[in-house]
């Protein structure tokens, strides 16, 4: 294992680099999510090109789809429920005392948390054919079922690689080194189209299952040798008594309580999906996985990026420091989550051809999918907000209120998703329906809340930010619409791959610069966020490194915080 640290030569330095601030941190993860969101796009069009074209390859690609969900569960619960519960901010607290006890921290969690894993895996193994027929609907056939459960014993072994990676990645943004976890996602889609592409015509379906187990193994590789390198080393130690390890399992009930009712609201989704049929499942993901470009672009990096910071910040005295940090980051998400919501509403047809593919993806499933990114489209702002606001919470070291809140969403979920299927017929229009509703009443809650906890929401310059930026993407949205509809009845042939190609960037970077002028008129401060990315792009190597600059206020004109 001591070979591990020669991984890192003078060439891969700029992996080790150190991000000192949100505004860095961001850039890096930023950079990284386009990257990795490149790849899984890739990813789904070459699955969709392998598994699309038949009736038969349609529906192992939705068995595929569902085989996920156990797995997943099972990582999300145990995992995500440790990590989650203040892992770095404990971390973080030990390693400013004593590095050594840190990392002895994080193997007694690791020990415990991987043991309550391989366990549930096991009972997952064995009636993983009960489970997924229990979950999933009339319209999911026993081929189907046969299918998805064998993927599903196959990918909880992928878990477990899952389980490992994200732990070093705890590690990592605790020393607030973002570049390698950044880059684990790009390796994770890389090794399922590895899969796909030279195992589908030997192993079928299956093939990409193992793209699975590949990818995963490649997520925690590419992030060893970091952690190694900065001191880690695992031992079975299962010391309960160990003070901080008490601590974050005090933590952990209401952050699993939280990540369960999550996963359950989940496991309903797909058993409403699967009892619709005409391959609403599949829509419903993809749909979902365009969705979250957006947030995965500015939601999560910012929020990601954030929670260090926002720790140091909530130990302190300081408390107006911390607000002020947390609404300037929530109006830079805002920024440019509401003109991204408004590019996939207006152009989600052509973006779903461009990247699902036009020959291989039925225009019946594009125009269906289509209308769902559409309905989710309109929360995309407010599901990216809520990834700040729930570490914001997290920072604060409660993980009770995140629960209470998750708790009464997705009974409102489960509530609007049974209406919309069962008693109005709307099928997965109405699933996609439900979840709009239930991401516009959790920001809400999360906003109500935390309000009354640090009076965070009472800056009306906050208030005002945000509705310049809802103006500003108002008018982006009219000015999108009529140049794309005469664009695409008049002038391009979208049958043709150039011609979707050229109708999307022309009329996405007319609405772009629409938004910036708006903005510029309405003096939007956040422009100064995209001002010194720009400033910065040219030295990238200095940004990554060690940019002093954390958050731009916005209001006070070219201060820092």
């Amino acid at each position: 294992m001591i070979s591990l640290a020669k991984i890192f030569n003078n060439n891969g330095k700029w992996l080790e680099r150190k991000q000192n601030s949100i505004l860095s941190a961001a850039l890096v993860i930023t950079l990284a999510n386009i990257f990795s969101s490149i790849f899984g796009l890739w990813r789904e069009r070459v699955l969709i090109k392998q598994f699309f074209s038949s009736n038969a390859s349609q529906q192992a690609y939705e068995a595929f789809q569902v085989a996920f969900q156990i797995p997943d569960m099972i990582f999300q619960l145990i995992v995500m429920g440790a990590l989650a519960a203040s892992f770095i901010p404990l971390f973080s607290e030990l390693k400013k005392q004593d590095e050594a006890k840190a990392f002895r921290f994080t193997a007694i969690v690791m020990n415990y948390v991987m043991l309550v894993f391989l366990i549930l895996s096991i009972l997952a193994f064995i009636f993983a054919e009960p489970i997924t027929g229990l979950r999933t609907g009339k319209e999911f056939s026993l081929e189907q079922i046969a299918i998805a459960v064998k993927l599903t014993r196959l990918m909880l072994f992928a878990q477990l690689f899952f389980a490992i990676s994200n732990f070093l990645t705890g590690i990592l943004q605790a020393y607030q080194r973002f570049i390698a976890p950044a880059l684990a996602p790009i390796f994770y889609n890389l090794g399922i189209m590895l899969g796909t592409i030279f195992l589908a015509k030997y192993f079928g379906i299956y093939a990409a299952g193992l793209g699975v187990l590949l990818g995963a193994f490649l997520h925690m590789l590419v992030q060893l040798p970091l952690v190694w390198k900065l001191g880690f080393r695992f031992n079975f130690d299962f010391n309960l008594k160990f003070p901080s390890v008490k601590k974050l399992f005090a933590l952990m009930p209401p952050r699993l309580l939280t990540v369960g009712v999550t996963e359950f609201q989940n496991l309903a989704m797909g058993f409403f999906a699967t009892t619709i049929g005409d391959l609403s499942f599949v829509v419903l993901k993809l749909a979902s996985r365009l969705m979250t470009l957006p947030i995965r672009f500015f939601g999560v990096p910012i929020s990601q990026a954030s929670l260090s910071f926002l720790s140091e910040e909530s130990a302190g005295e300081n408390r107006a420091k911390f607000n002020r940090l947390l609404l300037q980051s929530l109006n830079q998400i805002a920024f440019f989550a509401m003109p991204a919501s408004v590019l996939l509403l207006i152009l989600r047809v052509p973006i779903i051809r461009l990247i699902f593919g036009t020959y291989n993806f039925p225009w019946k499933t594009t125009v269906l999918t289509g209308k769902v990114v559409a309905i989710i489209a309109i929360s995309i702002t407010a599901q990216a907000m809520v990834q700040l606001l729930v570490r914001a919470f997290h920072a604060l070291k409660d993980t009770k209120t995140p629960f209470l809140i998750t708790i009464s969403t997705v009974a409102i979920y489960l509530l609007t998703a049974y209406l919309a299927v069962y008693e109005f017929n709307l099928g997965v229009l109405g699933l996609a329906l439900a979840i709009s509703l239930t991401a516009f009443v959790e920001l809400i809650l999360f906003v109500i809340l935390l309000n009354r906890k640090i009076a965070c929401f009472n800056s009306k310059e906050f208030w005002w930010s945000q509705s310049k930026m809802l103006g500003a993407s108002f008018f982006m949205a009219v000015f999108l619409y009529l140049p794309f509809k005469i664009l695409d009845e008049v002038v391009f042939d979208t049958s043709r791959t150039i011609d979707l190609i050229a109708l999307t960037i022309s009329t996405a970077s007319m609405a772009s610069l629409v938004y910036v002028y708006f903005s510029v008129l309405f003096d939007v401060k956040e422009l100064l966020y995209i001002r010194n990315i720009l400033q910065k792009f040219g030295k990238w190597r200095e940004a990554i490194e060690d940019s002093s600059e954390v958050l731009l206020d916005s209001s006070i004109e070219n201060k820092e915080v």
